[in-house]
């Protein structure tokens, strides 16, 4: 999604404002982090809306992870706080940058340009090691995350491109949105690109997916029927991509099975490319492969009893 652009110069804006000092990492005081993360509303669509968060990790690193739009600062985010605002659609340079001071290179290098959908949002989570590039995240995994996040509220945004979020009114939700649950898993932490089979699963990927086991257990006792979801991004050809989405929805399956789940209940499919939550990438095969990471997923639709 993200992509390295040409840089240039930007006037440094005020130490004070965008150089926390490291103790306020572990500032959880109302004048820092406010009220806990509730899921937020669609947005219009003449806008994009974005949720940068952190993560409330013991190895935190301390200090702020100062939060850049178009180069000019938006927030300094302390482990455990989110900050969530809207854009006007099209491309804009992100990024949330630890160790900043003294050059602000959040503002004046490594900047990363990201193509934002009009009525889309967006969930960026800060990375804690030296790579600053945006962590994008599935909906659903995101807000699993923000569950243990607080707004942050203690630095005031000087960010122009930055406007307050127009929310649409919440429409009826299609019947069947009340007898499912979604958990989605990045495809990119089960398998290598363009891989699918058993052996070709990471360690990280069956790790998530142990984890995945015992939360629907926990989550849902009387589990009766599991649908496992291969989808893949538009990069090749339809056919390919529908045979992609299969074979890894059924090797999820299989790390399911493996984990104890009953084999008899677990279904498999393949959505290929046809539901994207990333789209408009550009670019090199390189860049694209990376704007696209998100919609290469294999989701977990757990149905629930009346």
């Amino acid at each position: 999604m993200f992509k390295h652009t040409t840089l240039f110069h930007a006037a440094l804006l005020s130490a004070v404002l965008y150089n926390m000092p490291a103790a306020m990492a572990q500032d959880a005081s109302p004048k820092a982090l406010g009220s806990a993360y509730t899921p937020v509303a669609a947005v219009s669509a003449d806008q994009a809306q974005v949720v940068y968060y952190r993560l409330p990790v013991a190895n935190a690193q301390a200090g702020a992870a100062n939060v850049y739009v178009d180069r000019e600062f938006q927030s300094a985010l302390l482990p455990g706080g989110y900050t969530a605002f809207c854009v006007t659609p099209g491309q804009h340079s992100l990024g949330a940058y630890l160790n900043d001071a003294p050059n602000y290179n959040g503002k004046n290098t490594d900047v990363y340009s990201a193509q934002l959908s009009g009525g889309m949002t967006y969930f960026l989570r800060v990375g804690e090691g030296a790579n600053t590039a945006p962590q994008a995240v599935a909906r659903a995994q995101a807000e699993s995350e923000l569950g243990a996040t607080r707004q942050q509220i203690h630095a005031l945004s000087r960010a122009s491109h930055v406007a307050a979020c127009n929310y649409q009114a919440a429409s009826a939700a299609p019947a069947r949105a009340s007898t499912f649950k979604d958990y989605s898993l990045s495809s990119d932490v089960l398998f290598a690109f363009g891989k699918s089979g058993y052996a070709d699963i990471s360690p990280s990927g069956r790790k998530a997916i142990r984890e995945l086991v015992t939360q629907l257990r926990t989550s849902h006792p009387n589990l009766e029927q599991i649908e496992v979801i291969g989808h893949t991004d538009p990069i090749g050809k339809p056919a390919a991509n529908h045979a992609l989405g299969l074979k890894r929805a059924h090797t999820v399956r299989r790390l399911l099975v493996d984990g104890g789940l009953s084999a008899a209940d677990i279904k498999v499919s393949s959505a290929a490319a046809d539901d994207l939550v990333t789209q408009g990438c550009k670019g090199s095969r390189a860049e694209q492969v990376a704007c696209h990471a998100p919609n290469r997923r294999v989701v977990v639709r757990v149905d629930l009893l009346p």
